[in-house]
């Protein structure tokens, strides 16, 4: 099937020789004679990149017995010659014997008439160059395909030996020296693993690097992995079974035990061929002995820090977070992110610095949010990298897009993060100042990002509930406030930075009849997604009960009777204020909650005492008795939850006392920075928080209103437009006449028809409107008709109060409902609305 089994058993045969000239101890013996028993070709040389003299000198040969072959001692870089143009393009150059002849004497000798072909393989990437590996063999139709992707594959194990038992050629100042040979020490093997079967051929080196016998083996992947370290199974079987195989060179180091006990280091880079359909057929791989990546203690060290510190990191926020503690510093870098691959798209959870100034503008652009998404898009280096599945180092000065460039102008490392047979994100290591990468810190740099990715993997099972929880719940709180007259209201929610669960705090402002409104702050035991989901059973209900008139006693007892009928174990606090923002009285109830916050208009806060009530689902027949309080023009109201005021480090008592002093500092003419002052103390909190606040100005201009209550008689209509047409003249208001009658025949007229009992007409003029109001017993919405023809004798009344009305609408009332119609006044009034009302981001609600 491939060539090099029978070349194993005459690895002795072989010569071995330097060639004369400049080397250095370093690439003497660079190429032995086992790597003729790894090609089985007719002769193997190494080229390194002299940038002093800019040119590529020969430094190892290795040939075949009685083969007449020479190559030239040294290659000109700026010359045409396929040693020089493969470095330069960093791709291989394979040549039969008339592209060979084309070169002249920059070839081995004549190809065409000997039959030679010749492959030239880059060594070196990433910008470092080290130089070029040549091999020439007898071929008349040129090295086949196979042999071609084992020797791609074994150049970058040269290059990555020549890296760590050699000096850096690459003209660079920070050279390197070690004694001795240093290829010699790379021990090569090779296989071929037929993925439709399992069944693989591995040569002689292949299985004495796993110390097994040749006859002992039996064509078994599992053979060879019964060998493996167990940590390092699974990111082996990840490369190796078909169903997790990754596109392009995947490398992975590994350890193994020998059967007399020793441990040693081994590097695979393998190659997928697919066959005919496109589907994958076969995997060509080449192993070689690393020991260079057995590491140090430091690096041992570290390691066992960064594992202990991921086990205990249970979002992926700590993962990125352990990441930045255990390498920013250790490897003196100035940018450190990590980011989560989800659907083909970046998630980032940490960057370090924080600062958006220390970034990239690619970056600093998508700067939305504490975890920006990355636009991969802008950046194909970055993509390409991932889809290799191996670290990628770019040395000071690398050409890269700017987006990448920015991070590390003085060295850039990029991990792919692999887990269970796949890149699940990406860590970016970037320098300030030129930074040289040596084979130990590639080393270090491979076994963490192993580590983070697996972390990663389990800290995203571990988030589902987390995510679910947190979507659920935020999608159940107000999306905005609204806008009321005589007051603002701002809210503001943070979920725990700690842990993984939610909790059921939640807020809400309802707008009631009569300018009333109602402001309601709760917290639902426990942190976990079915907290989440009775917090928005329960402020749907007691919006409902709110908005269908009932008093603030009567609202939070029947949600208490709701709770306790639930099936749950749960139960709920809650606080509960019915404000009338005319006459500034409000009705507080409390059910077990803390109590709230006021801060005068003079600037002294005090803790209210509100007498209340069990929590929400403990007690079915609770009693909730209601407060009155006042408040005056410019008083701050608060009503906050748990998380802001206590926690483990922080007494009830001494949480509260520095809210208050919060917020006798607080600027009352900003509620929106008043609201995030009182936050300061909530960073690193256990516990999520909710927080309402209200700043109460009055109505400059109060709303009047009138009220008449018709007869079912039947001119019932007509006495209803005389009503509304005195109340009009009385209240100035001629030019609005005409359009407030048409709505007040339609609305008392429907009334009549369509429903029994009691029937009330309410007039109430504002700063810039007036709203008519039909309250009747009965519950059914009315519906206005989709289509009306000519033969139809009704159906247009609704039609006619929505094309005169700027709005209107039914709500809900006691044991009926409420139909209203609002028009806009020609001259409106003094402006009598107090202000805006501020959402939970801090930005006005419109």
């Amino acid at each position: 099937m491939i060539g090099y089994r029978a070349a194993a058993d005459e690895e002795l045969g072989y010569a071995h020789e330097t060639t004369g000239g400049p080397r250095t101890e370093a690439v003497q013996a660079a190429v032995t004679g086992h790597v003729l028993t790894f090609t089985g070709t007719a002769l193997v040389a190494v080229y390194v990149f002299d940038a002093d003299g800019g040119e590529l000198r020969l430094a190892e040969t290795v040939r075949s017995p009685g083969g007449p072959y020479a190559l030239p001692a040294s290659y000109p870089l700026s010359g045409r010659s396929p040693v020089a143009d493969a470095f330069r393009s960093g791709r291989p150059l394979w040549l039969g014997p008339r592209e060979l002849d084309a070169y002249g004497t920059a070839a081995p000798g004549p190809g065409a008439s000997t039959g030679l072909s010749l492959g030239a393989l880059p060594l070196g990437g990433d910008g470092t160059g080290l130089g070029a590996l040549v091999v020439v063999d007898e071929a008349p139709d040129g090295i086949d395909a196979d042999r071609r992707a084992f020797l791609e594959l074994y150049a970058l194990h040269v290059a990555a030996g020549l890296e760590a038992y050699g000096p850096q050629h690459t003209g660079r100042p920070e050279q390197r020296s070690l004694s001795g040979s240093t290829l010699d020490r790379l021990r090569v093997g090779a296989f071929v693993l037929e993925l439709s079967t399992g069944r693989m051929t591995a040569d002689t080196q292949m299985l004495e690097l796993f110390g097994i016998p040749p006859d002992d083996f039996d064509g078994r992947v599992e053979t060879l992995l019964a060998s493996t370290i167990p940590d390092d199974v699974p990111a082996l079987m990840s490369i190796v079974e078909p169903g997790r195989l990754i596109s392009g060179t995947p490398q992975l180091a590994f350890r193994i035990r020998r059967p007399n006990g020793e441990l040693r280091w081994l590097e695979l880079r393998c190659r997928v061929q697919a066959g005919a359909e496109g589907t994958p057929e076969r995997m060509l791989g080449v192993v070689a002995e690393a020991s260079y990546l057995r590491p140090s203690a430091d690096e041992v060290s570290m390691v066992q820090r960064l594992a202990a510190a991921l086990a205990g990191a249970t979002t992926i926020r700590d993962v990125g977070q352990v990441v930045v503690g255990a390498l920013r510093d250790p490897l003196r870098a100035r940018r450190v992110a990590v980011a989560e691959l989800q659907a083909d798209q970046l998630v980032v959870s940490v960057l370090a610095p924080a600062e958006p100034s220390a970034w990239p503008e690619v970056w600093r652009t998508q700067w939305r949010s504490e975890f920006p998404d990355a636009p991969t898009h802008a950046l194909p280096t970055l993509a390409e990298t991932m889809r290799e599945g191996h670290v990628g180092l770019w040395p000071p000065g690398a050409e890269l897009e700017p987006g990448l460039a920015g991070i590390g102008p003085g060295g850039l490392a990029v991990l792919p993060l692999p887990a269970n047979g796949r890149t699940v994100g990406v860590c970016l290591i970037g320098w300030e100042e030129p930074h040289q990468f040596g084979p130990e810190e590639r080393s270090l740099l491979t076994a963490t990002a192993g580590l983070v990715g697996q972390a990663l993997v389990r800290a995203h099972a571990l988030d589902a509930e987390h995510e679910l929880a947190t979507m659920l719940q935020r999608s159940l709180l107000p999306r905005k406030l609204p806008v009321l007259p005589g007051g603002v209201a701002v809210t503001r929610y943070l979920p725990a930075t700690m842990g993984l669960e939610v909790g059921g705090d939640w807020y809400d402002v309802i707008p009631l009849s009569d300018g009333h409104v109602a402001l309601v702050i709760g917290d639902v035991q426990g942190h976990s997604a079915a907290a989440a989901t009775i917090m928005g059973q329960m402020r749907t209900a007691i919006r409902a009960y709110a908005v269908e008139g009932h008093p603030p006693d009567v609202v939070v007892s029947h949600a208490n009777r709701l709770l306790v009928g639930m099936e749950t174990d749960l139960f709920a606090t809650c606080s509960y204020v019915d404000l009338d923002m005319e006459e500034g009285e409000a009705w507080f109830v409390r059910a077990g909650h803390l109590q709230p916050l006021l801060r005068r208009p003079d600037g002294a806060t005090e803790e209210l005492t509100i007498e209340g009530g069990p929590p929400l689902g403990v007690v079915a027949d609770a009693e909730y008795p209601m407060t009155a309080v006042g408040l005056s023009s410019g008083t701050l109201l608060v009503l906050l939850t748990d998380g802001l005021v206590e926690s483990a480090q922080l007494d009830l008592e001494d949480g509260v006392a520095r809210v208050r002093e919060r917020l006798t500092r607080a600027d009352p003419s900003d509620p929106g920075r008043a609201a995030d002052e009182l936050l300061g103390s909530a960073a690193g909190r256990h516990d999520d928080v909710a927080l309402l606040l209200l700043r109460y100005d009055a109505m400059r201009v109060r709303p009047t209103r009138a009220r008449w209550t018709v007869w079912r008689l039947p001119d019932a209509v007509m006495h209803a437009r005389r009503f509304t047409a005195r109340t009009l003249r009385s209240w100035g208001l001629a030019d609005e006449q005409d359009v407030a009658l048409l709505v007040t025949s339609e609305l008392v007229t429907n009334a009549m028809v369509h429903t029994t009992g009691e029937v009330h007409l309410n007039l109430t003029l504002t700063a810039d409107r007036l709203r008519i109001a039909v309250s009747d017993r009965s519950p059914r919405t009315p519906t206005k008709p989709t289509s009306v023809d000519w033969e139809a004798t009704g159906g247009r009344g609704l039609l006619l109060v929505e094309a005169v009305s700027h709005s209107w609408g039914s709500v809900p009332l006691s044991g009926g409902k409420q139909v209203w119609s609002d028009i806009t006044l020609s001259t409106p009034r003094d402006d009598g609305a107090g202000g805006e009302a501020v959402g939970s981001t801090g930005g006005r609600v419109r």
